[in-house]
């Protein structure tokens, strides 16, 4: 099912959409009908006042006719065009970080009603690469934005801090599948990230299309004992089923994603992050007189497209 902000806007244009309805089948036809009566027995045309007064409509209809266009639109372009959403934490970065704001193309893949989120039209299925919002299985109600590192039937391997995949083969596919492939890595110099006090090291993976860059803090210990245990592999293995996908976060020893708790359910998709539209710099100085959510500047350098 949706999130509660969603079902809230879909109320609301329904409400405001009856209320109008209401208004002009209902009561406009005896408004007019009680300003006839009442020109009928005065005998002579009513003053502009008086006609005003009889023909003016209740608080609640004009509300709700001056509200139903822009929440109808607001309701139509978040569940089938573009939904915003803020990104609270830093599990995706260097690609995506706190403060940003980004544009979900919602029609990228399976379009879905708004309310229980029923597949209304099948569009794409996601690609390697793709960052992808999507319900989080342990909480449908919270949204989750990782990238698409694994596809139905695709055997992972996440060893040492690196991703191998062997791509399942589909549709008469006879190369570029069915081999254990090494994701390549380009090792990037830079210095400004860290995980706590441990440094992290930022690559160029070379996966998808273009590739992206990841994060991977070399003194942080990989957490085994809590991935996701799938019956028949080993601890560090994961065989995707059909009808599901494998999600890493960029910042991979900063992210809780599939390998901790398994795979996501293509219904969960909610669509594919393509652009940023804003970001926010917030003061990490702990004797900042400012409040942490108060921005502190504009990143305009990180506007655009989103890899």
């Amino acid at each position: 099912m949706a999130g509660y902000f969603a079902i809230f806007l879909v109320l609301l244009t329904l409400a405001s959409g009856l209320v109008w309805l209401l208004d002009a089948l209902v009561l406009a036809p005896k408004r007019k009908a009680r300003l006839v009566l009442a020109q009928n027995s005065a005998g002579t045309q009513l003053t502009h006042d008086a006609t005003d007064s009889l023909l003016k409509e209740p608080a609640l209809v004009e509300t709700a006719k001056s509200i139903f266009p822009v929440i109808a639109a607001i309701t139509l372009f978040r569940s089938f065009l573009f939904e915003p959403f803020q990104i609270p934490s830093g599990s995706m970065m260097p690609t995506l970080l706190v403060g940003d704001f980004i544009l979900v193309e919602k029609f990228s893949y399976d379009v879905k009603d708004p309310v229980w989120r029923k597949t209304l039209y099948h569009n794409k299925l996601p690609e390697h690469g793709d960052v992808a919002v999507f319900k989080y299985p342990e909480q449908p109600t919270v949204d989750y934005i990782k990238r698409i590192v694994g596809l139905p039937g695709d055997r992972i391997i996440y060893r040492d801090k690196q991703l191998y995949i062997d791509k399942a083969c589909t549709g008469g596919q006879t190369t570029g599948c069915g081999t254990l492939e090494r994701i390549g890595l380009e090792d990037i110099a830079d210095n400004q990230f860290f995980q706590g006090r441990l440094p992290q090291r930022r690559y160029r993976e070379a996966l998808g299309e273009n590739g992206h860059d990841i994060l991977v803090t070399p003194g942080a210990i990989e957490q085994l004992r809590g991935f996701y245990q799938q019956q028949g592999t080993a601890i560090d293995e994961f065989i995707v089923p059909a009808g599901h996908y494998f999600a890493l976060g960029d910042n991979r020893d900063n992210s809780r994603d599939s390998r901790f708790w398994g795979f996501v359910p293509a219904d969960n998709l909610v669509g594919k992050a393509v652009f940023i539209w804003m970001s926010f710099e917030f003061s990490d100085d702990p004797t900042s007189w400012l409040p942490g959510w108060v921005p502190v500047g504009v990143r305009f350098e990180r506007l655009g497209k989103i890899e």
